[in-house]
């Protein structure tokens, strides 16, 4: 889908800019509160509301060494790895990046992302990709997230 889309756009010598999206740390940087939001809205109510909350709130960790511990600090973002559930809280944090940019596709696979633009010149390509790019800067802003930068 992604290539007839982009052949598509060549037929019709449009130009095209691809964005790659690698989350920093994306799954050890989900926040909880706004984690908890989202469920909400998204329709999560009642005892399944309640589990979740009660999953991710009062979580903590501590470290020991050479039977020296450190002292526990609650944890108040990541998904809890390891369990069939943090993939699915993953996807249900980042699942609204789409409306960040409504007019464009964005394809989600687990903490990467990828968009690409086509426009029919290629200053116009690259002001739709300058656009493109401030919204989701805000929108990782807002869900407390971060680019991986190589």
């Amino acid at each position: 889908m992604v290539l007839d889309n982009i052949y598509q756009n060549l037929d019709n010598h449009n130009k095209i800019l691809g964005i790659y999206l690698d989350l920093q740390k994306a799954f050890d940087t989900v926040n909880h509160d706004i984690l908890v939001y989202k469920l909400h809205n998204y329709g999560v109510r009642c005892r399944a509301y309640d589990w979740f909350k009660n999953y991710l709130t009062n979580r903590v960790q501590f470290t020991c060494v050479n039977n020296i511990s450190s002292t526990v600090a609650e944890i108040t973002c990541g998904v809890p790895q390891g369990s069939v559930l943090w993939p699915l809280m993953f996807l249900i944090y980042v699942n609204d990046i789409a409306n960040a940019v409504p007019n464009e596709k964005v394809r989600l696979f687990a903490d990467d992302s990828n968009l690409f633009l086509a426009r029919n010149t290629a200053l116009s390509v690259a002001d739709a990709a300058n656009n493109t790019m401030f919204k989701l800067n805000n929108w990782f802003l807002a869900n407390k997230l971060s680019l991986k930068y190589r």
